[in-house]
């Protein structure tokens, strides 16, 4: 049984794949107490891993993102491989504290200050900046390394200083300023 904050179909709206139609797996409880989470952690459902399943093919998309909290705490091969012989494409957005299974499609990793990253193949870096010396995630091996507004509220900060060091590219919460989840 896995604790689920809830599952919905919406547009990604962070990182590489912004704007792909995506079915959200929002896991409940984190290991880390980041102050501008978006997550209600002590809210949610215990569901199986069919069950998630079940509810992720109720959606015309193939594109599922496990997120949370950190769903790297309650992720298993069992869940993957489910996900994969239902046709999705997995996503996750961790904070890559924890060690992951190898069979996810795409590793979004969000590390916070102070932590120590577990996780071993990242696709992506995506650091919400709040003028922290971010050189170090530059270290991590990735593709793709995003900054990212604090909530859409320091966003010409963030534009500042990726026009000074142009190794980063700009991620904005485009759900948020659609207005969609």
């Amino acid at each position: 049984m896995k604790k689920i904050n809830e599952i919905f179909y919406s547009l990604q709206g962070e990182g590489f794949h912004t704007g792909t139609p995506s079915v959200f797996v929002r896991f409940s409880g984190c290991n880390l107490k980041c102050e501008f989470c978006d997550t209600a952690h002590e809210s949610g459902s215990l569901m199986t891993d069919e069950e998630i399943v079940e509810e992720t093919n109720k959606y015309p998309c193939r594109t599922v993102i496990l997120t949370g909290g950190e769903p790297g705490l309650w992720i298993d091969k069992k869940l993957l491989d489910l996900l994969h012989q239902a046709g999705k494409y997995i996503c996750i957005e961790t904070n890559g504290t924890c060690k992951l299974p190898e069979s996810i499609d795409w590793v979004t990793c969000s590390p916070k200050e102070g932590t120590e990253i577990k996780a071993g193949h990242i696709d992506e870096v995506k650091v919400v900046y709040t003028g922290q010396d971010v050189t170090k995630y530059l270290k991590l091996p990735a593709k793709h390394y995003f900054l990212q507004p604090c909530s859409c509220s320091n966003t010409q900060q963030v534009i500042g200083y990726i026009l000074e060091h142009p190794e980063w590219r700009l991620s904005l919460q485009t759900h948020k300023l659609v207005n969609i989840q």
